[in-house]
This record gives C-alpha cells, structure tokens and sequence, in this order.
C-alpha cells in the first residue's frame, strides 16, 4: 500500500512528509503479503485504486461495481480490508504528527521569534511589542490558570496496548529522518519499522470487553506515563525562555499556571456504574500513579545530588530539617545505605525523602487491594501527611544548593520535580464530581420529607425552595437522615458526599474539582448541593462560630433555553446571603460550566455558539458587579458540533474581556489521544491553549472593548435564522428520527464495548433522549456531520439577501468569533461527503421518505458551502488553512471504502438480528470500521 493520491499541495514542504507515507504504507503492504497473503493484499490494492480513481473523476457505473465487489466479499476478507486501511490510517496519522514536530523544531532551529502561531517566543513577543510591560506582563500570569479536564467517551475506543506500541512506531520514524543517519542505520530503522507494523497487525486494535470505569481510569492516567510526566516540565522551561528573551533575564517569574482535571470516575450523570466506591478507587489510582512517578524521580535525583560535605555548606535550615529524619527514620533505614552516603547529605536528605514516598505508596496500594496496612511497619513509618509537606522538603534541597552556588544544578531535574509536584500535587489531578440535578431534588425531597414531614418540597415554589433551603443550611445542627426510609438512589446520593468527606481526610490533599450540576434550571439546584454537601460536615460552621465551605458547585448550562435564563439563576444564587457568606469563604471563585455539545444538538451550531457567547457576557458582567471572580468551564468535545476546533483559536475567540485568566475545559473522545500520546506534541498542544489563555486574558491590564454592535446584531439574526432553520429538520420534519437511526450505526454504537456509559437517557427515539455524543457520532460515521453545519447555509443566504455580504465579510475578516466559528464549520463541510451520505440513506426500507429527508440534507449542505466560500472569498473549503487541506483530501480515497465496507456490514448485521436472537457475528466487524473511520476522520466525536 502505498500513498500516491494527486492532491492540491500546500506551499509547504510536503516532500518529507509524502515520502515517509509512502515507506510506511509499502512496509504495511508487504506485511500484508507476507501474513495474510498477495488476496487479501489484491483485494486492498483493487479497492484503493478503484476508489482513488473516483476522487479523480466521478464515474458512477464504477462507483456501483466497487459498491458490488465489496458485497460480494465474506466476513473474513471484509475483517481484514477493513484492518488494513485501519492500519494504514494509524501509521500515516503517526507519519504526520512527527512531520508537524519537526516542522516546529525547524522553525526553532532558525532562532526567529515569529515561530508558529501559538509558540511561547512569538506570543510573548507579540504582547511585548503591543506595549504590555513587564510588569503588566506578570500581573497577568499570575492570574493565569489551565485547566484540561480529561474525560472518558466511547469515541475513543483504542486500547492502551496499541497505543504503547504506536509510540514507539513513532519514534522510529522521528529517528528515521535523522540527516546524519548512515545506510547501515537507516535499514535498520526501517526492519525496526517493519517489525513494529507486524505487532500492529497482529493485535487485536479494540477491546474484547466493554470497558469497566476502572479501565476508563486507567486510559486517562496512560497519558501522563506517555507523555505529560515529561512534558509538563517542558512547557514551563519554554514559557521561561521566552520571558527571558523577550523580557529580559530575571523580569518576569512564571508560576505554576497548569492543572489538570478528571471526570473518569467522578461523572454519574446517566452512567450508573460510576458509584462511590469507583469514585473513593479511582482518587487512589491516581494518586499511586503520582506516587509511584515521583518515588522514580526522587530516587533518579539521589544518584545525580552526590555533593561531598567536604567541598559545600548546606543552609542551616537544610541541616535542621536532615537532622529531624535520621531523629524520625534512621532505624528504618538499611545501614548500608547510612554509611554509602554518610559524606553525602543531599543522597541522605533524598533517601529519607524516598522512604516517606514509599511510605505513602504502600498505603494508597493497601487501600486499592482492599487489604489494611500494618502502620507499625517500620515500611510505614513517616507518610507525608500532605503535599505541601513534600513540596517544603524539595524547595529546602532547591534553596540550599543555590545557597553555595548550585543554581544550575538546582534548575535542572530538580526543578522539573518542583514544577511537576506543584502541578499534580498528590492526586494527580483535581476529580470533578457530575451529578444530574433532578437526582438532587429527589434525594432533598425524600430528605425533607423526614425533617419537615407536614412540607412537600416538590410542591414548593423557587422562592420557596431557596428560602427553605438557606434556612436548612444555616441551622447550626441538623439531624442525619435515616437511610431505611429512603430510595437507593437517595442513599447513594448522600453516600457521594461522605465519599467527599472521606477522601479528604485520608489524602490530606484538596482532591477535588467542583461537584458540576448538569441541567441546571434554576438556583435552587446550586442550593440543593449546598444542603446535601452540609448533611455531610462539608459546609458548616466551625467550634467559633465561623462558617466553613470545602465545596465548589458549578452550575451546568446546557440547553438553549438554560442559556438564555443563565442571569436569572445566577442573580438568584448571589442574591441569596446564606450561598454569598459560603462562596466567600470558600475562596469568592464561582465557576460556571457552558454545555456545548447539547446545546448545538437542541437548537443547531449557530444558535448554540451565539447564545453561549452571550451567556459568557452576562456571566462575567453579573459576577463584576457582584465581586466575585469567575471561571468558564467550558464542556467541548472533539468535533465542531460538540464545540470542538484548535484550543488556541477557541479561548481568544471568547468575547472580549471575559477571560480574566482562569479558564477550564473538557478534552473528549480522541482529543485526548491526538494531543497527549506524544510528548512532543503534548508540549506543542499545551503551549498554544497556554498562549491563547495569555492574550485572551490581557484585558486584566488593558481593556479591549466590546465589537461593533452591527457585527453583533448581525450574528443574532443568523442565529435565529439558523436556528430556525435546524429545528424545522430535526423537530419538525415527519420522520427525521427514524432516518437518523436507521441511516447511521448509532443503534449498534449503543450495543458495543466502547464506553462505560449508556448512549441514551431514556429507550426512545428522540431527540432529547440521546446523548450528545453519539448523537455527532452516528451523523459522522455516516459522512452527514450535520450538527456541525446544518441551518448555516440558510442563515448566511437570509441574511445576504436582506443586508448584503460586505458586512458579514468585513465580520469574518475582524471578528476573531465569527472567523472561528466559519473556519472550524469549513472542516466539517470538508469532511461530510453527501455522495456516501446518500449511501446510508438507502439503509432505511423507507425508501420515499428517507429520500425527502435526504434531498433536505443535501441541498441545505450545498447552499452552506455556497454561502461560506463567498463570506469567506475563497475558491474552495479550508483553502486557508493548506496543511490541513492536503491531509483531509489525501484521506478521502482511503475512507470512502471503508463507508461502504461498513454500509454493507450495518445491513447484514440488521438482517441477521431481524431473523435470530443470537448474538449477530458482524457485530465484531462493526467495530472495527467505527474504528478505521475514526481514525481517518482524526475527530468525529
């Protein structure tokens, strides 16, 4: 197999970057060949070229005769078709990820500071030359927080094994274009390659079992193994350095800005499996793997500190602070190890340092095995009790080798320890709690019900229930409720919050996130938590008097109408004496998480997008007015239809002087793999949200100012219109439902083990049932990506006809929003393909009305396109943007037969199960094209 597409060529250098396709795809082909035989391989290459052809002239009679050959093909040899162009997507996605890295490396190497758009240097020096000092450089980034929050979506449906194994095909291929390789070198980088691409074929790519949250735990911490446990440090070394350039040595001091959070084993909103013992089992994964990871850097540092007391004079504190371990630990350390380092008293002060680790590991693993540690062991003896204790220790060795003139030593691995501890802390990264408000109601309904037994809360008025609420709150004591006289889910309920409590306790470590209420309505839903989190001991008030807050509650906005009504709720919460004495003693920081993906699936992208940049105005001008800080949580996903595109452009495309330096947000489905798997890129994606979170936040020093108001009033006349537009398809339109499901594989996404969580809410077909998720991914299986872009087209036309294009031109050339928001929209135009669409419409045995859908569909794409390429004033999508442009064009022969491999497998698959109530054998192949369709797409859900 090989790479031999004709495409439209960026001006870069695609050179090295077709080259190295091509070697991996005539490596994968003689795999091919040599494992599975020259029919299996025929049958691949006759494919391929057959539908390559098609992407040069459109022939359909041969576009019908590959659609026949393909049916007529058994289940092994479509099993393995469907792997090879699988297999072939994976390594030219790897091919491609190290040709970006070099890039990047090579603008480097060339020392300009006009580096990629993103890159510390170029941002630094683009603020600098704005006229921001240093000075009112570093009020900024002391306020600056980033906060990625990993979570588990059945998009991403990759195994850890292969994806160990992708990374080291990727570094081989990194080596491979080393210049200074000899021929020697090279041919056995390449029988390296070889070697790697036979252990790709011959694993399994998905699993054989639905994964258990325990296994999403353990996907999410696979990324820090990979990649962040290096990268992390890194990002800061580059920040510094461009400070240093650009600034000056010593102007400027970068503080530890980066945190990371989790949702995997925290977020039981509609996924009962998620209970309080997953929760209590996944804070002590991460903290082993925390644990484990600094207990190996520690131990690296003792044998780099080997400092002699003969030639150096430790800090007085230094020596105080050895002196209270060999006091505390001697004993329980190996008099081998006393005497080795007798001389060396930094190897002396790490030794101990890694005993109390150790300490603390063995007890986080008793805990996991459910086995109790023995505390007289002298094994354990000497915990930290706390991070902080930790951190103290490592700034003292920091502190006194500067002392006696080790700086440079002290700013090496040392530092990268320092920075990884401030980051991580213990836990490794803050778990958010998601809990769907309505199971709030209930529990504090049942609750009440045996407090105030005359008073039925759910009969109760909003004013009433916060008035009630408050009161409940503020009461000095309050009586635990019986759990016998209440419902499972009630007692599991409340049981989330002694977990909280609980953990708080046995980590000494501030663990969580914010407890995130999805389907917040009203205020009363905030309150709701405030009083389980006080049944708890969480809120309260303390021996003085004083009250207490160990809780943040962010609200969740998800639904248009929620949007519109964000100011109202939230005026009620601040309003509200009893939740503003709590906030501020919790810290005066109110986050508030803007739900992107079921919003743009209840009222379309356009009005989703709009009313979440509105909702952010109101947040922060409600906030501002109340004195209380403010952090946007925002929940995207990897497609644009759930709020996905480049980070960097996301956060500086947020409405002006909203951004005041904190800002949070989910990476979803294979957002996590694209970015995290490699180091290099890892660094690369964490520097340019960094970045974009550095210039969308300079309104802390300098105001930007709101847009002109016939842009904005612009944009809410296309919202309403394409909202229009989208609900007449998707609410309106008699049968729209039913050719969803029958159209596209989201019924069997439900069935096969790619995530823990349910796909619906509820069992019917409906709109409000399904979850957002597979909602965009069974639109973008089946090449529709429609919630990513339909209602655009008629929007954009409405307009134009009324007011003219100069204005939306003049918009999308200024407006850093509406740029965004039409450049992510170009992708997915670019990667809907209504000819194969219309393939999977055929699905449906309603033939009539599947074919009027359709047609809608299609027409509204093709008017969509029309509309943008002339906003825009380009000749074709993503004409913009080169690189990407030639990656998708160069995808698409490869995927078309890998849709109608799959259009064909859905049908026996729905046949087999109409006639028998086995198990359906095509099930197993099912999965394997969702998976090769993925990975050619890169983000679909």
């Amino acid at each position: 197999m090989n790479n031999e597409v004709q495409t439209k060529k960026p001006e870069t250098n695609m050179e090295p970057l077709q080259k190295q396709v091509r070697i991996v795809g005539n490596l994968l082909g003689e795999v091919l060949k040599e494992q599975e035989g020259e029919a299996i391989f025929d049958t691949v290459e006759y494919l391929r070229t057959g539908y390559i052809s098609l992407r040069h002239k459109d022939d359909p009679q041969k576009r019908l005769d590959l659609m026949a050959y393909i049916e007529t093909l058994d289940e092994h040899t479509l099993k393995q078709v469907t792997r090879a162009f699988n297999t072939f997507y994976v390594l030219s996605n790897i091919v491609e990820e190290d040709y970006l890295h070099r890039e990047r490396r090579n603008l480097y190497k060339q020392d300009d500071r006009k580096l990629w758009q993103g890159s510390f240097l170029r941002t630094v020096d683009e603020i600098a030359e704005s006229g921001i000092s240093a000075e009112d450089m570093q009020r900024i980034i002391d306020e600056l927080r980033y906060t990625p929050v990993f979570t588990a979506h059945p998009t991403e449906a990759r195994r850890r094994t292969m994806m160990t194994l992708q990374r080291r095909i990727f570094l081989i291929i990194d080596q491979l274009n080393r210049d200074e390789l000899t021929s020697e070198e090279r041919g056995s980088l390449q029988n390296q390659l070889k070697s790697q691409i036979q252990l790709l074929w011959r694993t399994k790519e998905v699993r054989l079992n639905k994964p258990t949250v325990e296994d999403e735990v353990r996907y999410g911490l696979f990324y820090f193994q990979a990649s962040l446990f290096e990268a992390i440090p890194m990002v800061y070394r580059y920040f510094e350095r461009a400070t240093r350039k650009v600034y000056g040595s010593g102007k400027i001091n970068i503080p530890s800005l980066l945190k990371f959070g989790s949702w995997i084993g925290g977020d039981r909103d509609g996924n009962p499996f998620v209970t309080p013992a997953v929760t209590r089992n996944a804070i002590r994964l991460h903290m082993q793997e925390a644990l484990n990871e600094y207990h190996c850097r520690i131990v690296k540092l003792r044998s780099i500190l080997s400092h002699d007391i003969e030639y150096i004079t430790p800090s007085a504190e230094f020596i105080t602070s050895l002196k209270a371990d060999e006091a505390e630990l001697k004993e329980f350390i190996s008099k081998r190890k006393t005497e080795l380092f007798e001389n060396e008293p930094y190897r002396q002060k790490l030794d101990y340092m890694a005993h109390r680790l150790n300490a603390n590991f063995l007890i986080v693993r008793s805990y996991i095995s459910g086995e109790k540690a023995d505390m007289s062991s002298g094994a354990l003896k000497g915990t930290y009790k706390e991070v902080t204790e930790f951190l103290n220790e490592l700034y003292l060795i920091r502190d006194s080798l500067i002392s006696h003139n080790d700086q440079y030593i002290a700013n090496r691995e040392l530092k990268d320890l320092i920075r990884l501890v401030e980051t991580c802390g213990f836990t490794l990264y803050k778990l958010d709690l998601r809990q769907e408000s309505t199971v709030h109601t209930r529990t504090v309904t049942e609750v009440l019900k045996q407090f105030t037994p005359d008073q039925d809360y759910e009969t109760l008025s909003e004013t009433q229930r916060i008035e009630t609420l408050a009161n409940l709150i503020s009461r000095v004591n309050l009586p635990k409720p019986n759990p016998e006289s209440l419902s499972a889910e009630s007692v599991e309920a409340l049981e989330l919050f002694d977990t909280m409590e609980e953990m708080r306790a046995e980590t000494g470590d501030s663990i969580f996130g914010t407890y995130v209420i999805s389907m917040t309505h009203t205020a009363s839903h905030v309150l709701e938590v405030m009083f389980l989190a006080r049944l708890a001991g969480i809120v309260g008030t303390d021996a003085d008097g004083k009250p207490f807050c160990n809780i943040q509650i962010s609200p969740l906005f998800e639904t248009i109408e929620d949007l519109r009504h964000i100011s109202e709720v939230l005026t009620n919460l601040f309003e509200n004496p009893v939740y503003m004495e709590l906030l501020k003693v919790s810290g005066n920081l109110q986050e508030v998480m803007l739900g992107y993906s079921d919003s743009c699936k209840d009222g379309g992208i356009l009005a989703s997008q709009w009313n979440l940049y509105n909702a952010q105005k109101q947040v922060i001008a409600l906030t501002d007015s109340y004195g209380v800080k403010c952090r946007m949580f925002h929940g995207r996903g990897g497609t644009v239809g759930r709020g996905g595109g480049p980070t960097h452009e996301a956060i500086i495309s947020q409405p002006p002087d909203t951004v005041h330096g904190q800002i949070k947000f989910t990476e979803q489905g294979e957002v996590l793999s694209n970015k995290y798997s490699n180091t290099e890129t890892a660094v690369y994606e964490l520097g340019v949200g960094i970045t974009g979170l550095l210039k969308a936040s300079q309104s802390i020093v300098k105001k930007h100012g709101k847009y002109a108001d016939n842009y904005l009033q612009a944009m809410a006349d296309i919202a309403v219109s394409g909202e229009q537009s989208y609900r007449d398809l998707t609410d309106n339109t008699e049968g729209f439902q039913d050719y969803f499901y029958e159209n596209t594989p989201v019924t069997e996404i439900g069935q096969m083990n790619i995530g823990s969580r349910p796909s619906h809410r509820k069992t019917d077909r409906s709109k409000a049932s399904i979850r957002a998720i597979p909602w965009v991914f069974g639109w973008s299986l089946s090449r529709h990506t429609l919630p990513a872009w339909y209602g655009i087209g008629t929007a954009l036309e409405t307009f134009r006809k009324e007011h003219g294009e100069l204005l939306l031109r003049e918009m999308y050339q200024k407006w850093p929003f509406f740029k965004a928001l039409l450049s992510n929209v170009q992708m997915s135009l670019f990667k809907a393909q209504m000819d194969i669409a219309k393939e999977y419409s055929n699905l449906w045995k309603d033939k009539k009305r599947s074919a009027i859908i359709y047609d809608k569909i299609a027409a509204e794409y093709h008017l969509t396109v029309r509309e943008l390429l002339s906003v825009a004033q380009i000749d074709n999508l993503l004409q913009e943007t080169p690189l990407l442009q030639y990656s998708l064009e160069r995808r698409e022969p490869y995927l078309d037969p890998l849709n109608h491999i799959q259009i064909t497998v859905l049908g026996r698959h729905r046949e087999f199960i109409s006639k028998s109530e086995e198990e359906s054998p095509w099930i197993d192949e099912l999965l394997l094209t969702i998976n090769a369709i993925a990975a050619g797409m890169r983000n679909t859900g």
